[in-house]
Formats: C-alpha cells, sequence, structure tokens
C-alpha cells in the first residue's frame, strides 16, 4: 500500500479539476499546444487588436487562447495572464467552451502578438525591452 504524502494529495486535487481544451474537429497542431487565460475583459480587447486570433474559449470571467507550445520561452506573461502548458486549465462549473473558431486548420494565436498586446493593455514593459544594469557599470558604483 503507497502512503499519499499532502503535497501528491494536493497535486492530486488540481490535475482532478483540471481539463484539457478540446480542439474542434479538422484541426492541426504540429507545434503542440499552450494556452494563455486571461479575463474577459481583455480576451475582447485581443480579439479587436489582433488581425489573427486563434481558438478561444470561455470559462465563465477568463478566456484562454490556443498558442504553440513553448509560447512562454523568454516571455513573462503580465499579470493577470496565465499560462496553461498542454492547454490543460483548471475546470470551471460548465467547463470552457470555443466562442471563436479560426479560418483554417491550425488553431492558434500568434504568440508574439498576443504577448505584446496583453502588455499594452496591461501596461506591462515587454520582457525583453527592460532595462537591466550592465554588470560592469553596477560594479564600478
Amino acid at each position: 500500500m503507497r502512503l499519499m504524502t499532502v503535497d501528491s494529495l494536493t497535486a492530486l486535487q488540481r490535475r482532478i479539476g483540471d481539463v484539457s481544451l478540446p480542439l474542434p474537429d479538422g484541426m492541426r497542431t504540429p507545434l503542440g499546444c499552450d494556452a494563455v487565460g486571461m479575463p474577459e475583459a481583455f480576451g475582447r480587447q485581443v480579439m479587436a487588436r489582433l488581425p489573427q486570433v486563434g481558438c478561444v474559449y470561455a470559462d465563465g470571467p477568463v478566456w484562454w487562447l490556443i498558442v504553440p507550445s513553448g509560447s512562454e520561452f523568454c516571455m513573462d506573461w503580465p499579470t493577470p495572464v496565465r499560462y496553461a502548458t498542454g492547454a490543460v486549465v483548471p475546470g470551471g462549473r460548465g467547463g470552457p467552451r470555443l466562442i471563436h473558431r479560426p479560418g483554417g486548420t491550425a488553431p492558434y494565436t500568434p504568440p508574439i502578438p498576443l504577448y505584446l498586446t496583453l502588455c499594452r493593455i496591461t501596461g506591462t514593459v515587454p520582457a525583453w525591452m527592460r532595462r537591466t544594469p550592465h554588470p560592469r557599470r553596477s560594479a564600478e558604483r
């Protein structure tokens, strides 16, 4: 008999409530799938500003957009945006429902334009534009 620790019970409880976003029939995901979650108000602004938006799901007050796997690399997604690896998201009451399906067979929203749009909406400076002190100049002071 295997004993469960508090940490493993907590992780199990989290996994039980999580759901995988179901992609529409005919969608291909050669780059894998992750999801970016945001408040509904941000989602509406993103959809109005981006010329290309992939699959969008609504789960109560949270909207999830599908992005290629690994889209968190070198991007510090601004608060209150959430990043979900594998497009596995917390399950709400009715579960996420598809509210936008793009034309074509790819479910993706381009991650860099999405990231820059969310930075703009939240007033966040993109990670690669933040000023960091030069190591040599910092040591001289």
